[in-house]
């Protein structure tokens, strides 16, 4: 019996960051998906079947923070990992919830982005995730 590989979905607006970022989860023996929008993510019909979410804050539309807000209204607790550009932002997300892994800051070493998704995937493999609240 095959074992299921865990579901890493990337959101983020600038495509060579998705890109980067699903070829490193691949090379770590993950399924990866990736998204250009929060609206699209939404749409995703595996999307309760994430293991880790890693999203960008700041994106056109709906942000990684609202999508957070989202998820959590909708009852469903993904751990995640939000990448942002502007400095200082992950104070911001301080408080967000548990399902909150990491807050990591572009450009951020890949070793530091592996990490924050090992810890999402042994969360979510002990099923330690639990519900958010903001």
């Amino acid at each position: 019996m095959q074992t299921k590989k865990p579901l890493i979905a990337i959101v983020d607006d600038d495509e060579s960051m998705r890109e980067a970022i699903k070829g490193l989860m691949r090379s770590l023996g993950f399924d990866a998906e990736t998204f250009s929008s929060a609206e699209d993510y939404l749409g995703f019909p595996l999307l309760r079947s994430t293991t880790c979410l890693v999203t960008d804050i700041h994106m056109p539309g709906m942000s990684g923070l609202d999508l957070h807000r989202r998820l959590v209204a909708l009852g469903t607790s993904i751990p995640t990992v939000l990448i942002t550009a502007f400095p200082g932002e992950e104070a911001r997300t301080r408080g967000l919830g548990a399902d909150i892994i990491c807050s990591l800051t572009k450009p951020f070493r890949e070793q530091d982005l592996v990490d924050c998704i090992l810890s999402a995937v042994a969360r979510g493999s002990d099923g330690q995730s639990g519900k958010a609240g903001i």
